[in-house]
């Protein structure tokens, strides 16, 4: 029986704790922490007569880590889950350490200001070095391996889908079909429509970033860039229909190259529709996608955070989103001498999980991967001191988990091949 420390209380985040509060037998206790507390009592009161787990609140700035390890060192939780923004991923992993507690996230560190010049500098030594020029990459956090490993603690990096769920179908794609992978495709179709002209169905401030960035993919171990939105392939997707898709820089694609280096080529697609790709590009063209700061009537703000204000919320469009969501890979490679190539898959109807804990399907299939990492490491079933991501352990009980958590997958032979 565990107690966690889940720090945010956004869409992806209030997912994370209903799954939580459905697995009652491994989170004994949760606290929900966040800088609105005004969230937080409101999803305890939600919850808590649904229930066995014990609901706790507290407030917190989570870019304050003198704070944050006061607060961890008085809750003693097991472990921290941190679905709070990827900014703040640093931080908390600082509290984590001088508390004493192993570390669970969902995204790869990011700066909120890109224009901080120590940040730039390592930055732009990176850029030159390995070839790719997106702001979010797992370096900062790889670099606090040997930190975690001397203090005896586990960090749980990336247990959300993609990255996350996607790294584990690797891993367990590795150890059931493959003797060698030769090619990984990474497929991420939402096929979910919400009525609006325009909104983004998770933290606008890091999907329009992540979507506005050059593309790259890794091929015989070293980056490939293009330009943003260069490559596009259509696909048929289960549950969805046909979509196009366009190749991005994706997390994972990070660290699947480092710890399969076998494998010859990793890319990753998303689907956009052609309206939300115009006011992206239209958005872009207006500065309103940018990080540094401007004066307005003697007022400074930064643009894409006034964006995100203007913009639907993501935890708002549950009720109004329908369709599906269609995430997976497709690998390529060689088993008992035989060419073989297979696709793992999960769809996801954005209706039925609202239905179950009023959320989209895109927070819903990031909030229950965090529960399932988070429990893995609880109950030891991934714990090893130092700093991992999601396809260095055993895949088995995290697959189980996903069927029985609410997002069940499958295995096709031989799918169709994306050029």
């Amino acid at each position: 029986m565990a107690k966690l420390l889940i720090i945010g209380c956004g869409g992806v985040a209030q997912v994370a704790i209903s799954k939580c509060c459905q697995n009652s037998d491994v989170f004994e206790e949760i606290m929900i922490a966040s800088r609105t507390v005004s969230k937080c009592e409101a999803m305890k009161e939600k919850l808590q007569n649904t229930t066995k787990t014990v609901i706790k609140t507290a407030q917190i700035d989570a870019d304050d880590v003198e704070a944050l390890t006061k607060l961890i060192k008085d809750y003693a939780p097991t472990a921290v889950l941190n679905v709070a923004l990827p900014y703040q991923d640093l931080t908390i992993m600082d509290a984590c350490l001088a508390a004493g507690v192993d570390y669970i996230d969902t995204a790869n560190y990011e700066p909120e200001d890109i224009d901080d010049p120590a940040w730039r500098a390592v930055y732009d030594k990176r850029c030159k070095d390995l070839g790719f020029s997106a702001y979010f990459d797992y370096s900062w956090q790889w670099a606090y391996e040997d930190k975690f490993k001397e203090a005896g603690l586990t960090a749980l990096l990336g247990t959300g889908f993609d990255p996350g769920v996607t790294s584990v179908f690797a891993a367990y794609a590795k150890k059931h079909y493959f003797d060698e992978i030769h090619t990984i495709d990474i497929l991420d179709c939402n096929g979910g429509d919400h009525g609006y002209p325009f909104a983004t169905n998770f933290n606008p401030e890091i999907n329009l970033r992540e979507v506005s960035a050059p593309g790259s993919y890794m091929e015989n171990g070293k980056w490939i860039e293009i330009p943003a939105m260069s490559i596009k392939r259509e696909y048929d997707f289960d549950g969805v229909g046909k979509k196009d898709m366009y190749l991005l820089h994706h997390e994972e694609i990070e660290a699947l190259g480092r710890n399969m280096p076998e494998v010859k080529r990793i890319r990753f697609f998303m689907t956009f529709g052609q309206s939300y790709l115009t006011h992206m590009k239209c958005l872009e063209n207006v500065g309103m996608l940018s990080t540094t700061p401007i004066n307005y009537n003697g007022q400074e703000i930064v643009p894409i955070q006034f964006l995100k204000a203007l913009l639907p919320d993501p935890a708002s469009l549950g009720p109004r989103t329908v369709g599906k969501t269609n995430i997976g890979c497709i690998f390529t490679g060689i088993k008992d001498g035989k060419e073989r190539s297979i696709y793992i898959y999960n769809v996801c109807d954005h209706q039925e999980c609202y239905k179950e804990v009023g959320s989209q399907a895109i927070s819903y299939t990031t909030g229950v991967p965090a529960m399932i990492g988070a429990m893995m490491v609880v109950t030891g079933q991934w714990k090893q001191p130092g700093v991992f991501t999601t396809d260095e352990f055993d895949p088995d009980p995290y697959m189980e988990a996903l069927n029985k958590w609410g997002l069940p997958w499958q295995v096709v032979e031989n799918p169709v091949l994306v050029d």
